[in-house]
């Protein structure tokens, strides 16, 4: 019997993730509700940053093996700068290791110059495990498609195997700059015309600027958060709405960085619904009433009355439900509710839902076929590449807007900012300024 010691590395990390992931469930589970708060906050993290550190581990010995084991045993081990390499692949690893763990230690008004080094390193490393995956499957269905007829020479394999590992980091060091690049510039003003059914014809071109996903933690901080704001105040909208992931980090250790959010000045409001990251700080309680303090109003599964500033008689429901991920960690009275959401809500006037979770949209629409228009984030547009493609598929709607129905229509940000990796490959950041028609 093959004994744990004797296991390949790969093998022990992904025991120690599935370890982790065991112990995540166990906390969500049976001890969400015995723990205090502040104990189930840090352990919670503590066990996100452990489970994705094993995951990468496996990945990390990949790329330690194809970039520097792989020369070792050629004629470049013997170059001056062989060494010098070995030593930038071991410190580009280590930071990635360490991003998870930036938001246990360095958060602040303004981003650590250290936490933008380690979640650069960490998109790179998501580019760079990529191309080596997709170069050597290329490689390997050649070899196939080739046969084993036919037999190289050992220079020349070893020609090949060497372009591969260059290749990819070329194409990753490439990719890293222009997604740096990219994720720097201020969001986009995307203007996007809904029709509202039963809007009243004194509400025709309400303006409601919609944000999500800025992400105040490790990587965003007071300055990138009061471009945003002054970037609103210039489109004079009538609403802000705030549809979660505003933050990454606990009330009191980043809100200087929130104080932007006072210069709001929309006539009908500034609106909140939590997103799955506010949970993951275990602070809802405090950010509601920091958020409060602001004047920006969350609605906790509750709904206002949006009246017309030109006829009092005139109104639209305004609702707003709590993240579903409240519900999987068991976050004590918080779980999406869309029937207190949608409480004195009637099909007689026209709803809009504001509801973090494209699958939460989904869902509503199953539940209450009757709303109008849900506004969503969360999926960032994929954010960056290669991680498109996964957030395509695991959301029912991605990015932009989508008709449902005759009268129905969802809204999907691509997110004002980013969460941690200050890069944007295949998407940009946005603030939406949504315009309401009437029929």
């Amino acid at each position: 019997m093959i004994s744990f010691k004797q296991l390949p590395l790969e093998v022990k990390a992904a025991v120690a993730a599935g370890v982790v992931f065991f112990s995540m469930m166990l906390s969500r589970s049976y001890l969400a509700e015995q723990l205090e708060l502040r104990t189930r906050r840090w352990l919670l993290r503590l066990q996100m940053a452990l489970f994705a550190n094993a995951l990468m581990l496996i990945g990390s010995l990949h790329v330690w093996r194809s970039t520097v084991t792989t020369f070792s045993r050629s004629s470049a081990a013997n170059s001056f700068c062989f060494m010098p390499w070995k030593i930038a692949v071991f410190m580009f690893l280590a930071l990635a290791h360490s991003s998870f763990f930036t938001l246990l230690f360095l958060v602040a008004e303004e981003p650590y110059f250290f936490s933008l080094a380690a979640y650069t390193c960490l998109g790179a490393y998501i580019i760079l495990i990529f191309f080596l995956f997709t170069l050597g499957s290329v490689e390997q269905a050649y070899k196939f498609l080739a046969g084993r007829g036919a037999k190289a020479g050992t220079g020349n394999k070893n020609s090949r195997t060497a372009m591969k590992p260059v290749l990819a980091v070329m194409l990753t060091v490439v990719l890293t700059v222009v997604g740096l690049l990219n994720a720097s510039r201020p969001p986009t003003v995307n203007s996007v015309e809904v029709p509202v059914h039963k809007l009243p014809s004194t509400m025709n071109n309400l303006k409601v600027v919609l944000l999500s996903d800025i992400h105040l933690g490790p990587t965003v901080g007071k300055t990138k958060l009061a471009m945003i704001v002054r970037m609103v105040k210039a489109l004079k909208p009538d609403i802000t709405v705030i549809v979660g992931d505003l933050t990454d980090s606990e009330a009191d250790i980043i809100r200087p960085a929130v104080e932007p959010l006072g210069e709001l000045n929309s006539p009908l409001g500034t609106y909140f619904v939590t997103g799955n990251h506010e949970y993951y700080t275990s602070d809802v309680s405090n950010w509601f009433e920091l958020l409060k303090s602001f004047n920006v109003r969350p609605l906790h599964n509750e709904n206002v009355k949006i009246v017309s500033p030109k006829s009092s008689d005139d109104w639209f429901c305004l609702a707003g439900v709590d993240d579903i991920e409240a519900d999987v960690l068991r976050y004590s009275g918080h779980g999406m509710d869309l029937k207190k959401a949608l409480r004195d809500c009637s099909s007689e006037h026209a709803i809009v839902l504001l509801a973090h979770q494209p699958i939460a949209a989904k869902w509503a629409l199953q539940e209450r076929p009757d709303i109008n228009l849900i506004l969503s984030g969360h999926t960032h547009g994929g954010q960056m590449f290669p991680l498109n493609a996964g957030a395509y598929f695991l959301n029912p709607f991605f990015v932009g807007l989508y008709k449902v129905g005759q009268n129905t229509f969802v809204y999907v940000s691509p997110g004002t900012m980013y969460f941690g990796i200050p890069m944007r490959l295949g998407s940009r950041a946005e603030i939406t300024e949504i315009i309401l028609r009437s029929p």
